[in-house]
């Protein structure tokens, strides 16, 4: 493999994300400034400027026209892509923790922490009129959490659902018309980091504090395959094109300055989909591993971590003809 070093963030990574095309590469960084690069080269086409604090989550919409961020400063910003000028931002009472456009990309939802003496709520706003106007209107739909934290979201099949992962390893799925928990499932004991869909979009990953990463369906929300590790997982992607999850995590953040990267554990591990199995592991980051995303074309990879580089790991041809045996 011959990976892509893209220096340009001040501090650990959040957030990566590709568009759906995957020419281009969005990241989230606790340093405030959102970029995008050119994800063949690594070459930093520009910066988002004007959060005032870490910005924990990123989205592009289909048509690369329309980024989302959300950010710990208790705003959501929407922003056009091309300009980098800002369109709209919303007002939070907490920080703003998970953000995504739908399929559609005629709306978008994001969720706010429990914190400062807020609950945790889950906001659905339409997002049609990408002009300042988004942000005065009223939000579609509002959900208070009253329970538990959201620490991760998608949208589930058609625009009807919204999928949450939570801070005590529930995953629920909600009903955008009746703002009602359709179903919930426990599999997690622990708080989810991070939830992807698979391409088609019926399954999707979650990772977790409690050292596994899970496979699910999309619709019934059952546990089909179960990825075990011996450390905590921060992010997990499915392969577009092989049946591959990958996983990166480490330990936490606060617990970095005192291991060594090689005891860390800081590497991306590699299992099958169907067969649970790990069959490699790929070391670089020197820092626990945040965040991790397949390129739409399954030849790459991008990986965040806390130290605050981004590394892009093109595969080589012996990897895309790898037969599991």
């Amino acid at each position: 493999m011959r990976p892509l070093i893209l220096h340009g963030h001040e501090r650990s990574i959040t957030q990566v994300k590709y568009n759906r095309e995957g020419d281009l590469l969005f990241t989230a960084s606790k340093d405030q400034k959102p970029n995008v690069w050119f994800s063949l080269n690594g070459e930093r086409l520009g910066t988002y400027n004007g959060h005032g604090g870490s910005v924990w989550c990123v989205d592009v919409d289909w048509t690369t026209t329309k980024l989302i961020t959300g950010s710990g400063d208790t705003t959501m910003k929407l922003w056009q892509v091309e300009t980098g000028a800002q369109v709209a931002s919303l007002s939070a009472k907490s920080p703003v923790r998970t953000t995504n456009f739908s399929y559609s990309g005629n709306m978008a939802a994001y969720t706010t922490d429990k914190a400062m003496s807020q609950n945790c709520e889950l906001f659905i706003i339409d997002v049609r009129n990408a002009d300042s106007s988004v942000s005065h209107q009223d939000p579609i739909i509002r959900i208070p959490m009253l329970q538990s934290k959201i620490t991760s979201m998608l949208w589930g099949p058609l625009d009807e659902t919204i999928i949450t992962g939570h801070d005590n390893g529930m995953i629920c799925a909600w009903d955008l018309k009746t703002g009602k928990e359709l179903k919930s499932v426990n599999d997690h004991v622990e708080s989810i980091n991070d939830m992807q869909l698979s391409k088609d979009g019926t399954m999707f990953v979650t990772a977790s504090k409690d050292t596994s990463a899970k496979l699910f369906d999309s619709d019934s929300l059952v546990c089909l395959k179960t990825y075990k590790t011996e450390k905590l997982v921060n992010s997990a992607s499915i392969s577009p094109i092989m049946e591959h999850v990958i996983l990166g995590g480490g330990q936490d953040a606060m617990e970095v300055t005192t291991t060594a990267a090689k005891a860390g554990k800081f590497e991306t591990r590699f299992f099958h989909l169907i067969y649970e199995e790990e069959f490699a592991r790929l070391k670089g980051h020197f820092g626990p591993i945040n965040t991790l995303a397949f390129h739409p074309d399954g030849k790459s990879y991008a990986s965040g971590g806390e130290d605050g580089i981004i590394r892009i790991q093109y595969f080589d041809k012996s990897y895309l003809e790898y037969i599991f045996e």
